[in-house]
């Protein structure tokens, strides 16, 4: 009795761990290769809906459909990268979880690096800065400054 209460309160502790899967057993494909390009399309787009989930974990409607339009392109014969421009162009490039480095999108990619080198530069001229400046301040003592440190000392 204990072991049954134990796992069940460790299964329902990990469950939110676990994803849980939107993908009806009508949508999923017969053949196991085109379901697996189906699934990890699937995983690079975005629910419009939810926004933080890809279309296999959301269950809003327009997941499915968008589910559904991945198999249909597929069992069409188009490759991936054609499945996925063809989501693009209609729905826009915010339904992909990763948007492409070009145009616009080129400056966002590139800003994380240019402002680490821009913040690093900064904080390196600003030590070299300090540095210079406190061992500036050492060797100026004014022969007062320098007889009052020995009496100190």
């Amino acid at each position: 009795m204990f072991i049954r209460a134990l796992t069940l309160a460790a299964a329902l502790a990990l469950s939110p761990a676990l994803p849980l899967l939107a993908v009806q057993p009508d949508e999923i494909l017969s053949d196991p290769a085109l379901e697996a390009r189906a699934r990890a399309i699937s995983r690079e787009l975005r629910c419009p809906v939810c926004q933080g989930e890809a279309i296999d974990d959301s269950n809003a409607p327009v997941s499915r459909d968008l589910r559904l339009l991945v198999r249909e392109r597929l069992l069409e014969g188009d490759s991936d990268e054609e499945v996925l421009d063809f989501i693009v162009a209609r729905y826009g490039e915010f339904v992909l979880f990763n948007p492409r480095p070009e145009g616009a999108n080129l400056l966002l990619w590139a800003a994380g690096p240019i402002l680490l080198l821009l913040g690093g530069g900064l904080a390196f001229a600003y030590t070299r800065r300090r540095a210079d400046a406190v061992a500036a301040g050492e060797a100026a003592l004014t022969p007062e400054e320098e007889a009052r440190l020995k009496d100190l000392v």
